[in-house]
């Protein structure tokens, strides 16, 4: 709790953000209606009392309507300026979207550390790695573009075969990356040519106030439109409508659930869905202890553990467990916790705040069921954060082995088998990644074998992650569905689609004049430097 002369002058809040308008059809229309206060967790008086950083719109099922109705108007029915503009065209807009992006660094990391309680350095990173996904999607798209530039032919049929958009998208992001993994959504369903409506998550909200300027001058009307409010009152009316192509969601399963079932036509909807894991680490007897610490403070507690790729189940051979507790315990409790930009900060305010109250439930069940804190400060409460546990030894009948905590809490179950955590996998809803600790080659060639079928993403000696963003990001069973990286997603918003036509002299003749015309944006072989 830090009083506001400790604070570094260039983080305090001097001033409120108070969110009057929102971005539809090309315009940032004046919000006049009823608000709903943004506040942080991180304190800014001596004495511990929220930080109120000011409020945003709470939209109805009108605006929703207005926002979707830009959105299809501006594909119009597939005539849209947007969706037949050339590939480099819309190249240029999204790069001039990003420079102007750039310039909001600074604003954009400071209400990243307010609103969600992510460190000054992972708030940089965040801001940056979002930069550096949006340059290399453009990179990728143009050899995309490239590879596309030619024509095929069998059977005496030539095809030209490219990417077309898919239509109306709904982008839904989540709140522990609410730049980085919405943007991650957004650009690429942006430049394959759809239509936009984007509703930013309920934490890190105001952070996309800095950039709507930059939406609505570096793209034409109605491409991307930006409401605020709740997603059950904004994106359901949206999704009834069955005017949406496809529905782009970080988040819970459980809310994709719902409104994928809230379209008449679900056979027609495109899911691009990042959803929950229970991503697990296997420790095996012969690892190198060290490194299996160090891998899994980081991959337990990065960001207190808000993050879909955090280790959220530690499973340690019985040879070697007492010695894993022993030094895993004790880096926990040597964690630095402060605000967001004191210096060597790894642990930070929750910015939920009823989480630590829902950590401490999950605490007491374990306990209740005979799970041991093994680390001293393990779940020591304060108003905003609850110092994270090494619980020991988690059952199965544990809330905190089913649920996805998604914060600072550690559950450690031993094994004699591998059969054992392997078995847990397989029957578990989620199948994400793994971590795998161990070095002798033929115990663990058996193990990646298996473990590649039942996750998408096998970590060996490593803690799981998401990047590098070149990578493919997707998961199994009800932690994803498509694929979300930068090669990847580009065809996730997007479908394959071509003229094809028989080699005779009246199509020859005809293609070659269409090819010297250039009046086609589909139809060309131009190549894109």
């Amino acid at each position: 709790m830090q009083n506001t002369k400790e604070i570094p002058e260039n983080f305090q809040i001097t001033e409120q953000i108070h969110q009057r308008h929102y971005l539809v059809n090309g315009d940032l229309k004046e919000w006049k209606g009823n608000v709903t206060e943004v506040i942080s967790t991180i304190s800014s008086t001596k004495d511990y009392r929220h930080t109120v950083l000011g409020s945003i719109p709470d939209m109805g099922e009108k605006e929703a309507s207005e926002a979707l109705n830009a959105a299809v108007t501006a594909f119009g029915k597939g005539q849209g300026v947007w969706p037949t503009m050339k590939v480099k065209d819309r190249i240029e807009c999204i790069a001039s979207f990003v420079k102007k992006m750039e310039r909001k660094r600074e604003e954009v990391v400071k209400l990243l550390m307010w609103e969600i309680g992510k460190s000054l350095p992972d708030s940089y990173k965040e801001f940056d790695r979002t930069v550096e996904y949006i340059y290399d999607t453009l990179e990728d798209y143009k050899q995309l573009d490239r590879d596309s530039a030619k024509f095929q032919k069998n059977d005496g049929v030539y095809a030209h075969i490219r990417r077309g958009p898919l239509g109306i998208v709904l982008c839904l992001g989540p709140y522990n990356y609410p730049l980085n993994e919405t943007f991650a959504l957004l650009i690429p369903a942006i430049i394959m040519g759809n239509t936009t409506i984007f509703k930013p998550a309920k934490h890190g909200v105001l952070l996309i106030t800095h950039l709507l300027e930059a939406f609505q001058s570096s793209f034409p009307k109605g491409v991307v439109n930006i409401i605020f409010g709740r997603g059950r009152v904004v994106a359901a009316p949206i999704m009834k409508t069955g005017k949406v192509d496809v529905l782009a969601l970080i988040g819970n399963s459980k809310s994709a659930n719902a409104l994928q079932d809230q379209h008449p036509k679900s056979n027609r909807l495109r899911l691009v869905l990042g959803l929950e894991a229970k991503n697990p680490a296997i420790i095996l007897p012969d690892a190198d202890l060290e490194l299996t610490v160090d891998e899994c403070i980081a991959g337990t507690l990065s960001f207190n553990g808000q993050r879909c790729t955090a280790l959220k189940v530690v499973y340690v051979h019985e040879d070697v467990k007492q010695e894993f507790l022993k030094r895993f315990s004790e880096k926990v409790d040597a964690l630095k916790f402060g605000n967001p930009w004191d210096d060597g900060v790894k642990l930070t305010p929750l910015p939920e705040p009823g989480k630590p109250a829902y950590i401490k439930e999950l605490l007491d069940d374990a306990k209740a069921k005979g799970a041991k804190i093994k680390n001293k400060k393990g779940g020591k409460q304060s108003e905003n954060y609850i110092w994270p546990a090494v619980l020991y030894p988690v059952t199965k009948d544990m809330r905190v082995y089913k649920e996805e905590q998604f914060g600072p809490i550690i559950p450690v179950v031993p094994f004699k088998k591998i059969e054992e955590p392997l078995d847990d996998m397989a029957e578990s809803n989620y199948g994400q990644q793994v971590s795998l600790f161990g070095k002798d080659v033929y115990t663990l060639s058996p193990l990646i074998d298996t473990l590649a079928n039942l996750v998408c993403r096998v970590n060996l000696n490593s803690s799981c992650q998401r990047g590098p963003d070149v990578y493919p990001f997707t998961g199994r069973k009800d932690s994803a569905q498509s694929t979300l990286s930068v090669h990847d997603a580009l065809r996730s918003f997007s479908i394959r689609t071509f003229v094809a036509f028989k080699d005779n002299e009246l199509n020859n003749e005809t293609i070659e004049q269409l090819l010297e015309a250039k009046v086609s944006n589909f139809l060309s072989t131009d190549y894109i430097l």
